[in-house]
């Protein structure tokens, strides 16, 4: 009898805790929201605002505190944001204070590309559209703009990557031939780096005669450096 009713009690605490989580969670889920939380998890400045964000995620709803808990499809929401060409990626969540949560990961722009209208190219080599809230110091792209951009992509992500050349190039000139014409910031020498090959090697080089010829106070006579055989570094006086 004594394990009969301690079976007994046991039953009836474990249906106890478990109506009341249900009340509990049901509840909850009748709740209005509270607030909106955004935050951007890139290092970009913004090219998209908390109130663009904010209006994806509450639509035609007039704020945030008439939406109710259960009425929420955060798969819905999440491709809503996805759909908007500034964001890369976005997870939206409920907070257990009430709150609609959104971490937003925008799209790196590499580079602007001069077009018809202008556009950026990301980190992953597509089109991104120019943002009326900021503007990107990135490398212009000249010449063949319309064409295949992959195989430049990748020059693009080097230069971004190296602190020297990030600070020096401000634009390339893509050639019929899918040759790069680097245009440095502060001075008219032209680099003529061929195709996006060798990267690193060509980096180098280019590197090496910039110091020796910026020390020597040479550099200003020179109008041209071609990168393109091998470890030989070709320059042209103006």
């Amino acid at each position: 009898m004594k394990v009969n009713s301690w079976f007994i009690k046991l039953s009836v605490l474990v249906v106890l805790v478990v109506f009341l989580l249900g009340f509990s969670r049901q509840r909850n889920a009748s709740r209005n929201l509270e607030k909106i939380n955004i935050e951007f998890t890139d290092e970009n400045e913004p090219f998209i605002t908390h109130d663009a964000v904010n209006k994806l995620l509450i639509q035609n709803t007039d704020s945030v505190t008439s939406i109710v808990k259960e009425t929420l499809d955060l798969n819905e929401m999440e491709q809503r944001l996805l759909g908007n060409p500034m964001i890369r990626d976005a997870e939206v969540f409920v907070t257990v204070d009430g709150a609609l949560g959104a971490q937003i990961e925008q799209r790196n722009p590499i580079a602007r590309v001069a077009s018809s209208p202008d556009y950026y190219l990301d980190e992953d080599g597509k089109k991104m559209p120019l943002s009326s809230v900021y503007t990107a110091r990135v490398p212009l792209i000249t010449g063949r703009s319309q064409s295949d951009l992959t195989e430049v992509t990748q020059l693009l992500l080097e230069i971004e990557g190296d602190d020297f050349m990030k600070s020096s190039v401000v634009g390339l000139h893509i050639e019929g031939s899918g040759n790069v014409i680097l245009r440095l910031r502060k001075h008219e020498l032209k680099v003529h780096f061929g195709k996006p090959r060798d990267i690193a090697r060509k980096f180098r080089n280019f590197k090496a005669f910039y110091k020796k010829t910026k020390q020597d106070n040479l550099i200003n006579n020179y109008s041209l450096v071609d990168l393109q055989f091998g470890d030989q570094v070709v320059a042209t006086k103006k």
